[in-house]
C-alpha cells in the first residue's frame, strides 16, 4: 500500500484517492518500481504546493525534478519511456497508434461514465449503460489472462482502478459474463502492484460499501 512518507525521491506524485487517472498513474510507477514522494491533496482546498507546478491544480501532477507533468496519458507515456522494464505500451508505432485509440475509448465509453455516477450517484442511466458497457466488452479477456492479450499491458494499469471502483459507483456485473471478469478482476487485484498502488482511503471505502452490502 502507498504511504505518503514511506519514500524518498526526486519524483512527487500529488495525487488524491477519489481520482482514477491518479490511481491509474500509482499502478504504473508501482509496476515499473518508481520510487516517488506521494503527496495526497485535498481537492476541496488550494494546494499552493501543488499550484506553484501546476497552473490548473489538477490531479495527477508528476515532478520529476524541473520537469512536471499534469496530463495522464502523457505522464504514463513519459514512465514508460524513461523506465522501459517492463514494457507497457507496444514498440511498433502502428500498434502503438492502435492501443492509443483504444485507451481513448476507454476513458471516453467507461471513464467518462464513472465520473457522471461520482459525481451524481442517483445517475441510473450512467450505472446501467456503464454495466452493458462492461458486460459488452467481455470477448477482451474471454480467452486470455489479461485485457487483450496473455501480458500484462498498459490497458490492465487502466481498467483495474475503475474496476476497484465497481462496488462504489452501484455496478453489479451480472449474467454468464460475470464470471469472466470476476476471474479477470481477482488476477488484477492480487498483483503485486496494484496492492501497492492502492491507498488506505481506496481500501478503506471499498470495503465499506461492500460490508454495506451484505
Amino acid at each position: 500500500m502507498v504511504s505518503a512518507s514511506s519514500r524518498h525521491s526526486s519524483i512527487i506524485l500529488f495525487s488524491h484517492s477519489n481520482s482514477i487517472y491518479s490511481h491509474l498513474v500509482r499502478i504504473v510507477m508501482q509496476e515499473k518500481n518508481v520510487t516517488f514522494d506521494l503527496v495526497e491533496v485535498d481537492l476541496d482546498c488550494t494546494n499552493k504546493q501543488l499550484l506553484d507546478c501546476n497552473p490548473y491544480g489538477e490531479v495527477p501532477t508528476l515532478v520529476d525534478r524541473d520537469l512536471v507533468i499534469y496530463n495522464p496519458v502523457i505522464i504514463l507515456e513519459y514512465l514508460d519511456e524513461r523506465y522501459p522494464h517492463p514494457p507497457l505500451m507496444p514498440v511498433y508505432p502502428i500498434s502503438r497508434a492502435e492501443t492509443r485509440l483504444m485507451l481513448y475509448r476507454i476513458a471516453q465509453d467507461w471513464y467518462s461514465l464513472a465520473e457522471k455516477i461520482t459525481a451524481n450517484p442517483k445517475d441510473t442511466k450512467s450505472v446501467r449503460d456503464l454495466k452493458e458497457t462492461l458486460i459488452s466488452s467481455s470477448d477482451a479477456i474471454r480467452n486470455t489472462e489479461f485485457f487483450m492479450g496473455d501480458e500484462f499491458s498498459i490497458f490492465d494499469c487502466y481498467v483495474a482502478p475503475l474496476l476497484w471502483r465497481l462496488p462504489m459507483l452501484n455496478v453489479n456485473l451480472t449474467g454468464p459474463s460475470s464470471k469472466l471478469w470476476q476471474k479477470y478482476m481477482n488476477t488484477l487485484f492480487n498483483r503485486e502492484s496494484f496492492r501497492s498502488s492502492l491507498t488506505s482511503d481506496e481500501i478503506n471505502q471499498r470495503a465499506l460499501v461492500e460490508s454495506a452490502k451484505k
